[in-house]
């Protein structure tokens, strides 16, 4: 089987698909029946260079199976447009969603690749009106460009960051409308929702806000923040990595992370499956 993001996985873990989406998730497959938490989630619940991510763990703490259906930099969009994944999701007792930031997403100023969130497309005629100066085709990931345009003009930029709030927003939304069963959104940063306006935007789940999440209270069973701060990251690779590699697992969130996270859903589990 092809492994698109094989380079990402933790040696003698394989990748698997579910019942009728495109996407590869970390594997084993498992049987989506009975009762099982289904974990929707980015680079973090999908377990870049962990051996054990959170869903592993919880299923350790508490013997439900919880299925893995992280995907390397999801946004918003990656979920919404995968109705088959979504109806996976619904079929489980609980599904546990893991913020996504609000970069990597369509808008009026930009496109994104439908399944790899974080790549840049093409600029809109809103956009390139707005950034006159700017040629978009440097660009290939979001992030960067959103670097670059922030430096630029903070004022300009905020027209793009209010219409990415107001997307993610509605695009949550819908998404905790169509997964048919109760979902407990997932806060797993090393930074409070409160930070996200300080000195440093980007950090995921990129330019989220508190009053971002707190729209959505209203339809989601739980919201859960384990209270993660920067001494929760920090990855030591294999050995063989390069040391650009080693410098981005140096700022993932760690193995203890993980299991703050899985303690943190742990008696939000228990509650449901005592009902």
């Amino acid at each position: 089987m092809y492994q698109e993001n094989a380079g990402r996985l933790p040696s003698g873990v394989d990748q698997c698909r579910y019942d009728g989406s495109r996407l590869l998730f970390r594997g084993p497959r498992r049987t989506l029946e009975g009762d099982f938490v289904a974990c929707l989630g980015g680079t973090e619940t999908f377990g870049k260079f962990i051996s054990q991510p959170y869903p592993d763990l919880l299923e350790g703490m508490t013997g439900t199976p919880c299925v893995n259906f992280g995907w390397p930099n999801a946004g918003v969009d990656v979920f919404a447009k995968d109705g088959a994944l979504l109806d996976c999701a619904g079929r489980a007792r609980l599904c546990v969603l893991q913020v996504p930031g609000a970069l990597n997403m369509s808008n009026m100023y930009y496109r994104v690749h439908p399944r790899r969130n974080d790549r840049f497309l093409q600029a809109t005629d809103a956009m390139r009106e707005l950034f006159p100066e700017v040629d978009f085709t440097e660009f290939s990931f979001t992030r960067h460009m959103m670097r670059h345009l922030h430096a630029l003009s903070g004022e300009r930029f905020g027209y793009v960051r209010r219409e990415l709030e107001t997307l993610w927003v509605a695009g949550m939304k819908d998404i905790l409308q169509r997964i048919k069963t109760p979902v407990a959104l997932l806060w797993l940063s090393a930074r409070a929702p409160e930070a996200a306006g300080g000195a440093d935007p980007w950090d995921d789940p990129a330019l989220v806000t508190r009053d971002m999440i707190e729209a959505l209270r209203g339809q989601a069973h739980a919201i859960i923040e384990p209270g993660l701060s920067a001494a929760d990251r920090g990855i030591d690779p294999a050995p063989q990595h390069s040391p650009q590699v080693r410098r981005i697992a140096q700022e993932m969130l760690s193995p203890r992370a993980h299991e703050r996270a899985a303690e943190a859903l742990r008696p939000v589990l228990a509650s449901i499956l005592e009902t």
